[in-house]
C-alpha cells in the first residue's frame, strides 16, 4: 500500500534543505515516523531530537530507533515551547499535522523558532479539508469516511483550513516564506491509501465525539466496501490535501 503522504514529507524535507550534518528538531513527533525520516537525510554526523507530549508514542519512537540502529535521536517529553536552552540550538525545524492543533498557531511557531539558529529553515506539513473530498462520481462511503475523520478533528478543536492558513502563520512567526504548495491524496481503483488505518487508530475518538458509532463504521470490512465503492463507479477520488511550506528565520 502506497503512502503517499510519507512521500508528500519526504520531497517537503528535501526541497527545503534538510541534508546531512544538520541539527533538526521534530515537533509533535509521536511514534517518530517523520523523525526517523530526517534521520536518514542527516546521517550519523547529523542529528534529530522528536517532541511530544504523550509519553506512550515516544517510548514506541525510542523502540523503533534503537531495533533499526540509529544513535543520532533523541526524544524528549513535553509541549512545543518546553524545550530549553539546554537542548541548543537547531538547524531546521519540523512538524507534520502540528500546527492545526495549536490554539494560537503563530505564537507557538514564534516560540519555537526562538530554539531557531539565524538563518535556520521551519517546514510544516498540514492537512487542510476545504477542497475535500472530491470526486466527479458520487461516492456515498467515501464522503462519509472523510465526514468522520474532519468531523472528529473539528469537534477536538483543530483548524480544519490550516493549510490554507500556513502561509500567513509562518510570516506572522516573523519568519520569511520561501515555498508553499498543495498536494492531494488521489485514490483509483487500483491503488489503496491507508484510510482504514487511519480511521482504526481514530475510532475511540470518533466515538467519544459522537460522530459515528463502532457499528456504523464496521472497521472490519470498511477496506473491501471502499474498494468496492471505487471500482464498481470506476472513479478517481481526492480524499486528502496536504500544504507543505518552508520559512526561513532572519539572518
Amino acid at each position: 500500500m502506497i503512502d503517499m503522504v510519507d512521500e508528500m514529507t519526504g520531497r517537503l524535507l528535501a526541497d527545503a534543505g534538510i541534508g546531512a550534518g544538520m541539527r533538526v528538531l521534530d515537533v509533535g513527533c509521536g511514534r517518530g515516523d517523520v523523525s526517523l525520516m530526517i534521520a536518514q537525510r542527516v546521517g550519523e554526523r547529523g542529528q534529530v531530537v522528536g517532541i511530544d507530549r504523550d509519553a506512550r508514542p515516544l517510548a514506541a519512537a525510542r523502540d523503533r530507533a534503537r531495533e533499526l540502529g540509529f544513535s543520532n535521536m533523541t526524544f524528549v517529553e513535553g509541549d512545543l515551547g518546553a524545550l530549553g536552552p539546554e537542548h541548543g540550538q537547531f538547524d531546521a525545524i519540523v512538524g507534520r499535522r502540528v500546527l492545526m492543533y495549536q490554539p494560537d498557531a503563530a505564537a507557538a511557531v514564534r516560540r519555537l523558532s526562538g530554539a531557531l539558529r539565524p538563518g535556520g529553515v521551519i517546514a510544516f506539513q498540514e492537512h487542510d479539508a476545504t477542497m475535500v473530498p472530491a470526486s466527479v462520481t458520487p461516492l456515498p462511503l467515501h464522503e462519509r469516511v472523510h465526514h468522520w475523520m474532519w468531523r472528529t478533528v473539528e469537534r477536538e478543536g483543530a483548524d480544519i483550513h490550516m493549510g490554507f492558513h500556513l502561509a500567513a502563520v509562518l510570516e506572522q512567526a516573523g519568519l520569511t516564506v520561501e515555498r508553499v504548495r498543495a498536494e492531494a491524496v488521489v485514490q483509483t481503483p487500483r491503488t489503496r491509501y491507508r484510510t482504514v488505518a487511519i480511521i482504526r487508530a481514530m475510532l475511540p475518538r470518533i466515538v467519544e465525539r459522537g460522530v459515528a458509532t463502532e457499528a456504523e463504521i464496521d472497521v472490519d470490512t470498511l477496506e473491501d466496501r471502499l474498494v468496492e465503492e471505487r471500482t464498481k463507479a470506476n472513479a478517481t477520488y481526492i480524499s486528502d490535501m496536504a500544504f507543505g511550506a518552508w520559512a526561513r528565520k532572519p539572518a
